[in-house]
């Protein structure tokens, strides 16, 4: 995949990678809620998704039980199924990234985490995604 955006130090919240990001966490908020598969929904729609989207939600269907104990285990106590769902998605995206995407720098996937939890979530998720998400940074980026 092509990081130059995201190394090129893109502002939080613009460019097509950030749209890509946001994207994914519309499919992966669907597919909660409607409790289909990522793939079913990824079936379902008319016009595919760009390739950044589809690693973005594959890729978290296919590690969430290693992403959900990173995110048990950073979360002090929040159980992840107790989490609002908007924020446990941006979760999950965004721990996907800091264990299979190493080129993707840290502070870009932090800072665009909690810039969708800022866009789409409550007051206190930014504050809330970007302390989880640097613990798993920790644990996952020594």
């Amino acid at each position: 995949m092509d990081v130059a955006e995201d190394r090129a130090g893109a502002v939080p919240g613009e460019g097509p990678r950030h749209e890509a990001r946001e994207r994914a966490l519309s499919l992966l908020y669907e597919a909660e809620m409607k409790q289909l598969g990522t793939a079913e929904v990824l079936l379902a729609l008319s016009v595919a998704p760009d390739p950044f989207t589809v690693a973005l939600v594959e890729g978290v269907a296919q590690h969430e039980e290693r992403i959900d104990a990173l995110m048990a285990a950073a979360a002090k106590g929040w159980e992840v199924e107790r989490m609002p769902v908007l924020d446990r998605s941006i979760l999950r995206l965004a721990t996907y990234e800091l264990i299979a995407e190493p080129e993707v720098p840290v502070a870009v996937v932090i800072d665009e985490a909690v810039e969708l939890a800022k866009q789409y979530s409550t007051e206190f998720s930014g504050g809330f995604v970007n302390g989880v998400l640097s613990t798993i940074a920790r644990q996952v980026r020594p």
